[in-house]
């Protein structure tokens, strides 16, 4: 198996989408450095995150971070009915409640 980033979850089958650019931290601010891919996956999964741009990123790391995490389901890799909030993406939450 090809090593990777330390954001990657082990149970998340996908490879990294590009080298390591971005750091995500947790409300604890307990971290981990990743690709932008398995980053955004990691942010979308925390309660509280943050995420911010190595200083060797190409620009615009962590804001293409956050928008795709913004989208993401937690643990998207998972299976199963996705119906209760914490189960769902920001942004579907909100749109939920823009009605």
């Amino acid at each position: 198996m090809d090593r990777r980033c330390p954001a990657a979850h082990p149970e998340d089958p996908t490879p990294c989408s590009g080298p390591v650019a971005v750091t995500v931290l947790d409300a604890f601010n307990a971290g981990a450095d990743g690709c932008e891919h398995h980053a955004a996956r990691l942010l979308a999964s925390l309660d509280g995150g943050r995420v911010y741009a190595l200083p060797d990123a190409p620009a615009g790391a962590a804001i293409r971070t956050f928008t795709a995490a913004d989208g993401t389901r937690p643990f998207c890799w998972g299976d199963g009915p996705r119906t209760e909030p914490s189960q769902l993406s920001h942004a579907e939450n909100r749109a939920r409640n823009s009605h």
